[in-house]
C-alpha cells in the first residue's frame, strides 16, 4: 500500500487550494494504478491553533502530532498553499516550520500553489520550491499554479482548463514514477531506541 499525504493550506470551505489538491490526488492514483494508493489529507486550518500552541510551548499535541506523523511516514507528499502577497501562506509555512529537521530528507514532493492572477505563479519557484529544497525533500521538476481564470468562471467548482489539466497531469507523472521508484515503509521512529541512561553517564 502507497501512502501519499496530501497538505491544503486553504482557508475557505470549500476553497480552490483544496480542489486543487482533489484534482491532482485523482492524477496521482490513476498513475499508481493498479497499485492501491491511500491519501491522508491534511487541512491545515484544522490544526491552526495547535500550530500556535507548538510555537509557544515546542511541543505539538492531539490532530496536530498525528498530521506531523501522517507526513513524516508517507511515501510522497502533494504540498498546497495558497499564494498571500507574493509568497506561501503564514499557516503553510508554520506548519513546515514545526517538523523536526531531516523530516522531509529524500521524500518525493509535488509542490502547487493557487491565487487569484496568474502573475503570482512565480512564488511556486521563488518561495515554495526554494523551502523544500531547505528541508531536502525531492521536488518534482513541474509545479502546478492555478489562477482564478484557470477554473473557467472563477469559482471554485468550476471545471479546470485545459492548460490546468495538462499541467496536473504532467506533474502527477513526475511524481507518481518518484513514488514508484522509493522503497516504502514507515520512516523509524529516533525514539523508538533510546540510550540507556546509565551508558549516558558513562559516557559524560
Amino acid at each position: 500500500m502507497t501512502r501519499i499525504a496530501v497538505v491544503s493550506a486553504g482557508l475557505s470551505q470549500p476553497s480552490s487550494t483544496r480542489l486543487l489538491a482533489d484534482r491532482l490526488m485523482a492524477a496521482t492514483k490513476a498513475g499508481l494504478a493498479p497499485e492501491p494508493v491511500e491519501f491522508d489529507v491534511i487541512e491545515l486550518r484544522d490544526v491552526a491553533h495547535g500550530l500556535a500552541d507548538n510555537l509557544l510551548t515546542g511541543f505539538a499535541a492531539g490532530p496536530l502530532r498525528e498530521a506531523i506523523d501522517k507526513v513524516v511516514s508517507a511515501d510522497g507528499l502533494i504540498a498546497v498553499t495558497p499564494i498571500f502577497t507574493a509568497s506561501y501562506s503564514g499557516l503553510f509555512k508554520t506548519f513546515f516550520d514545526v517538523l523536526e529537521p531531516d523530516s522531509l530528507v529524500g521524500k518525493p514532493t509535488l509542490i502547487a500553489a493557487t491565487g487569484g492572477t496568474a502573475r503570482h505563479s512565480l512564488a511556486l519557484d521563488h518561495a515554495v520550491r526554494p523551502l523544500f529544497a531547505y528541508l531536502r525533500a525531492v521536488v518534482v521538476p513541474t509545479s502546478v499554479y492555478a489562477a482564478s481564470e484557470d477554473w473557467g468562471t472563477g469559482g471554485v467548482d468550476s471545471g479546470a482548463s485545459a492548460g490546468l489539466g495538462d499541467r496536473i497531469l504532467r506533474a502527477a507523472g513526475e511524481f507518481t514514477d518518484l513514488v514508484a521508484r522509493r522503497p516504502h515503509g514507515v520512516r523509524p521512529d529516533p525514539y523508538a531506541d533510546p540510550v540507556p541512561f546509565e551508558q549516558l553517564l558513562r559516557n559524560s
